[in-house]
């Protein structure tokens, strides 16, 4: 058939193109995969945030008071009353008690008003505890004691100024027969007595730091006396010692030590005393020597303390996350910096004798003896050290083990040296502000064994 013409078709196999999207999917999710395998099999550190802390250990003891007493006697029978405060000091013309034939009446000579505060003594006492009451805290509830101790004290010394008024009044008067008896000797003054008065170091025993059979005889104003009878006892100077009884254990831990931080558990006051052992063949003695602050314990003959062993403030850390790493010695006269950097460095000697710069991070120095600490991982073992400016040498093979933690604040593992003050059973207090440890709320690795240095920490 004319015009029909025949046209030959071939068929074509499309080209394949790459899809993008799906081979980064694919990256992305094998990184994925081999960083989960990895985190599980790898070794998980768990970090711990460095905070300031302290560690206070202390032992707590009853101790048995030592001092310089004088028993006074009555000269004759009577009645006695007390011109002196009890735990005032006297002299030799300081009038301290009265004795009388009869029992001596003060309740129609002293009025109601002579007995009332001045208006003084009341502001004094209501800003005293109002101050109390404002910084009042559970765990220091023995203050409430220091301000009955303080009021008492107030309170009593008003009535006692009034009585010493009445009775220098009784004992003026004509045919009174009142006789007016001073202080044998420059004291403290106490008006009660216990039978140890004259007990040395030497006669202590273990029975008498038990209170069990403790008998103390207080003196009353009116109360009745026979001549030889005690009726003050006088404290002849401000050195005074209290003597604990210490176990064996304790008494080797505290046999270098010569002073030592006493807390008085009645008031909470603490002082320094001078310490020694005294041992009876039987018996452990410690004995703390003081020369103040005798007078607020005038009256006591056992005193409940505590010894401060160690009381240390500074960044607390566990003992887990410390470690030992070995460090090269080296003089720090062979530090130096790398030409127009601030990089601090040393200097290597080469196969052809010309020495070459390399940076280096210094862990520690010891200012006593010259010594700088210098990673053993950067070094090969013997490398030999130029001193700057000089032809002298020294060889990398003197090596000493630090005690540090591992800083993670990079994300990697940084050996920091610590200075350790003191421990408790979990926790040690090391030392803040050091130019190569540990600053607070730096994280470190929890467990120091089980990190390298450099090692990522995911």
């Amino acid at each position: 058939m004319a015009g029909n013409k025949l046209t030959h078709i071939q068929a074509y196999r499309d080209k394949k193109h790459m899809n993008i999207g799906l081979a980064i999917f694919g990256i992305i999710f094998i990184y994925l995969v081999v960083t989960v395998l990895l985190y599980l099999t790898g070794t998980h550190v768990s970090a711990y945030e460095v905070r300031e802390g302290a560690i206070l250990r202390d032992n707590a003891y009853t101790g048995f008071v030592l001092r310089n007493e004088m028993v006074v006697q009555a000269q004759e029978d009577g009645y006695v009353n007390y011109f002196a405060m009890e735990g005032g000091k006297v002299g030799v013309q300081t009038r301290v008690y009265a004795s009388s034939d009869h029992e001596l009446d003060f309740a129609n000579t002293i009025s109601d008003e002579a007995e009332k505060l001045s208006s003084e003594e009341q502001a004094a006492m209501l800003v005293r505890i109002q101050s109390f009451s404002e910084n009042f805290q559970d765990e220091k509830f023995s203050d409430v004691y220091s301000l009955k101790d303080t009021v008492t004290t107030v309170l009593e010394s008003r009535s006692n100024q009034n009585r010493q008024a009445q009775l220098e009044a009784m004992a003026g008067q004509e045919n009174s027969g009142i006789q007016v008896h001073q202080a044998v000797s420059d004291g403290i003054i106490v008006y009660s007595t216990d039978g140890y008065e004259t007990t040395a170091l030497t006669d202590i025993t273990e029975d008498m730091f038990s209170k069990d059979n403790y008998e103390k005889k207080s003196f009353k104003n009116n109360s009745k006396v026979k001549s030889g009878d005690p009726v003050y006892k006088l404290i002849k100077d401000n050195n005074w010692t209290v003597v604990i009884l210490l176990s064996e254990e304790a008494a080797k831990e505290m046999q270098e030590t010569e002073i030592i931080r006493t807390r008085f558990s009645k008031d909470q006051e603490t002082a320094r005393a001078g310490f020694s052992i005294y041992d009876t063949g039987t018996l452990h003695l410690g004995v703390l020597t003081f020369d103040n602050s005798m007078i607020r314990y005038a009256s006591e003959r056992y005193l409940d303390l505590e010894l401060i062993l160690e009381d240390e403030s500074g960044l607390k850390i566990p003992k887990s996350a410390v470690t030992d790493k070995k460090f090269y010695m080296i003089s720090e006269e062979y530090l130096t910096q790398g030409g127009s950097s601030k990089e601090t460095g040393v200097l290597i000697k080469t196969k052809d004798g010309a020495p070459k710069f390399q940076s280096v991070n210094i862990y520690d120095r010891n200012e006593d003896t010259g010594m700088a600490y210098l990673g053993t991982d950067a070094f090969d073992e013997n490398t030999v050290l130029v001193k700057p400016g000089s032809e002298d040498t020294c060889v990398l093979n003197k090596t000493e083990s630090i005690k540090g933690v591992y800083n993670i604040n990079k994300g990697y593992a940084v050996f920091k040296q610590v200075n350790i003050l003191c421990e408790s059973d979990e926790y040690y207090i090391v030392e803040s502000g050091s130019d190569y440890g540990l600053s607070n709320y730096d994280h470190i690795a929890l467990n120091g064994s089980d990190v390298n240095e450099n090692d990522v920490v995911f």
